[in-house]
């Protein structure tokens, strides 16, 4: 009887333990987790701080999932210390976790930047439950909030706030919102809508320090203005958790350095997620790749090969209310062939490269998002609806 251990519960390592079960019906699967939760919904969180759902409506798997697949799932366990020849884990309890094969899945953390002051009481970031916990709670004692960064969640995190009839100002260090999702006409368009909501913004501003004595109390940006505040989040991207492949020895450089079948530099170890670094790109940090990722690990954890080709990037998700997707090469200057619809609300954008699609940004209605983006992993010649795929009544 094989034994698998999985060492983080999020989309990576929750995709493998179901592919291995479905091809081993016997073996024995443990699950082990910094997380006070199971498997739950990171992108409801803000829902969860707004107060529009609790904590048991972010559990994706409950409790029964893992007791019917024999799944046993430990919590609030960190690992410290590892023996690759003897095949065991050590966590900061004593517990020691044994293994014949092993996925390190330990996904990723806020990036916190060294501005002056990060440290303060009502800085925080927004990656896990427990933040969720700590910023909804002093949530309740300020009135004005600054985010740093306009990235997705800190987008997402804005809002909630919002909710709660807190005052939001979001600082941005690039001259447009979410800059990897959105050109300009786009990004232009999500501002004018958020700005009637009641957000304030500065683009292509840098902060400089946050102020206060022990609790924060203000946001000094560069050019000298000062945005008081009682509570910072900072949304400025995320880090591999790398501390077991570190106490593992694992080869790794921006992640844990993995070939297209998700093995790692160690014999019997994968790994899959955030954690992950293939062909020497950087972590996808996306959900679809995790996802694709622990699929690929799980069924040759558990011995049936499979290859990993990589992800098409792509995201597809409501910002503050709004659906928005956008996938591949963005063609944020402009330069590639293209079509356009712009109209109430609505911004769709078609990038191609020669009679294939190459990317695509859809503001407002995502229909045919899916499609697109299988249309660009398989390299589609669409050359006879060229003409007409942002038409009405179009189907992809």
């Amino acid at each position: 009887m094989t034994n698998y251990l999985i060492v983080g519960n999020g989309a990576a390592g929750t995709t493998a333990v179901e592919k291995i079960r479905n091809q081993d019906k016997t073996g024995k699967i443990v699950m082990v987790t910094e997380e006070s939760l199971p498997y739950y919904s990171r992108i409801r969180l803000p829902e969860f701080m707004a107060g529009e759902i609790d904590e048991k409506q972010l559990i994706i798997k409950k409790d029964s999932w893992y007791r019917d697949l024999s799944i046993d799932l430990v919590l609030d366990t960190r690992m410290v210390a590892a023996d690759k020849k003897a095949k065991v884990l050590m966590a900061g309890n004593n517990r020691q976790f044994p293994y014949d094969t092993l996925l390190v899945a330990t996904g990723s953390h806020s990036f916190l930047p060294p501005i002056q002051g990060v440290k303060k009481n009502g800085v925080f970031s927004l990656r896990n439950i427990s933040d969720a916990r700590q910023i909804k709670a002093h949530a309740e004692t300020i009135n004005d909030v600054v985010l740093i960064g306009g990235g997705l969640l800190g987008l997402e995190s804005g809002n909630a706030l919002r909710k709660m009839g807190k005052k939001v100002t979001i600082v941005e260090f690039f001259p447009r919102l979410l800059p990897r999702q959105l050109d300009v006409p786009g990004a232009e368009m999500l501002q004018a809508q958020m700005e009637d909501m009641g957000f304030s913004f500065r683009l292509d501003a840098k902060t400089s320090e946050f102020t206060g004595t022990d609790a924060v109390d203000g946001v000094l940006l560069e050019d000298g203005e000062l945005l008081p505040c009682g509570m910072v989040i900072v949304s400025a991207g995320v880090r591999p958790n790398m501390e077991l492949a570190q106490l593992m020895d694992l080869d790794a450089d921006k992640g844990i350095k993995v070939d297209d079948q998700m093995k790692t530099s160690a014999p019997d170890v994968y790994a899959a997620g955030d954690v992950a670094q293939f062909n020497d790109l950087p972590p996808y940090g996306i959900w679809p790749a995790a996802t694709e990722q622990g699929e690929i690990a799980g069924s040759n954890m558990a011995g049936t090969a499979a290859v990993y080709k990589g992800t098409t990037m792509s995201n597809k998700l409501k910002v503050i209310g709004i659906d928005l997707a956008s996938a591949g090469n963005i063609d944020a200057e402009d330069q590639m062939e293209n079509k356009t619809r712009i109209e109430k609300d609505v911004y769709k954008k078609i990038i191609f490269n020669g009679n294939k699609i190459a990317g695509c940004i859809m503001l407002g209605d995502t229909s045919g998002f899916n499609r697109i983006v299988k249309a660009m992993s398989e390299q589609t010649n669409i050359s006879s609806v060229k003409e007409d795929i942002l038409s009405d009544g179009f189907e992809f």
